[in-house]
């Protein structure tokens, strides 16, 4: 298969940084965030993003669906939440006595899953099909979704009452793990300046954000994103760092194949995003975080200590040596 041509190439460069300006009209600060969520559209993945509520991740995947004139659906997961409220399911319709098929909110580009370890194991898994399947099972007939779709799921991170752990199997589905954290004094200063300043009520205001892009051409980024130029060293360093989650120190269980894939697949978007038509071992650096740490289980000594999956991976990274230019 021959790679994109140079102009096809910087075409789509130019889009992804255009895509990353226009959502950081919308949401101020959280620039890493961003550059995730962007490289997981661009990688055709899913991401999680965990934090507490309030710190503009709806507003955030609004920005996003605008910015690729692509349509957005929320579902807000809750314990009494069953899949059907997720997929959609059949109703009879009794003044032309057919059954007639009504579609849930995932039949979207990007979905905002908010609060999903909230709801119970059934519902969780009727998403994490459409993840997986990128279609929908209703009443044994399947419904395939357009692309491009990308669900973006939020979890709270603290334990708090009436959450559902998520099974390893889901997490393991997810291109990201994302953290978001309260932003710094002057992002926060900005924030409420850009979101008070002659507004009323607080609606989520997208209208900044223009449309660049229609969602169609989004598959023709996330193709160019894919051919992008590898070094078998650089894989042969991706490969080094999961390998080396499953027999550290302190580790319960380590990453699976689909660690290796996720980080390779995340570092070639942050390559396009960065406007580079090959992958660097930075790019796969930059990306092992949020590739690597929801696939990592550390042992229960280990957290007793306060030592959580990114300690852990921060440690690989040092010890890994990356190959040299």
């Amino acid at each position: 298969m021959s790679g994109p041509s140079s102009e096809q190439f910087q075409q789509a460069a130019k889009v992804a940084v255009a895509m990353r300006a226009e959502v950081a009209k919308a949401v101020v600060g959280q620039k890493e965030v961003i550059d995730a969520v962007l490289c997981a559209l661009l990688a055709g993945g899913h991401v999680l993003v965990e934090g507490v509520p309030g710190l503009g991740k709806t507003l955030m995947v609004r920005a996003l669906a605008r910015t690729i004139s692509g349509t957005f659906g929320r579902v807000q997961f809750t314990p009494d939440l069953m899949p059907a409220d997720v997929t959609g399911h059949t109703l009879y319709d009794p003044k032309n006595q057919v059954f007639t098929t009504r579609r849930g909110p995932v039949f979207v580009n990007l979905l905002l899953a908010d609060e999903i370890n909230r709801a119970p194991a059934k519902t969780q898994a009727a998403l994490l099909e459409v993840m997986q399947e990128a279609q929908v099972t209703i009443e044994g007939q399947a419904h395939a979704l357009e692309p491009p779709f990308m669900v973006l799921a939020t979890q709270n991170p603290i334990e708090q009452e009436g959450t559902y752990a998520l099974p390893e199997a889901q997490l393991d589905r997810f291109l990201l793990k994302v953290k978001i954290d309260y932003p710094s004094q002057a992002d926060e200063v900005a924030l409420v300046r850009h979101v008070t300043d002659g507004k009323i009520g607080d609606k989520l205001n997208v209208e900044p954000v223009a449309p660049l892009l229609k969602a169609s051409t989004v598959v023709t980024l996330q193709a160019i994103a894919a051919a992008l130029r590898t070094d078998d060293a650089v894989i042969d360093y991706a490969i080094r760092l999961v390998r080396a989650t499953r027999n550290w120190a302190g580790v319960a269980a380590g990453a699976g194949p689909r660690g290796g894939i996720s980080l390779m697949r995340a570092a070639r978007a942050a390559a396009l995003i960065d406007g580079r038509d090959f992958v660097t071992p930075d790019d796969v650096k930059r990306m092992a975080l949020p590739a690597l740490r929801h696939r990592i289980r550390p042992s229960p000594e280990l957290e007793l200590e306060g030592r959580d999956a990114d300690a852990i991976l921060a440690g690989i990274l040092e010890k890994i040596e990356a190959p040299r230019k």
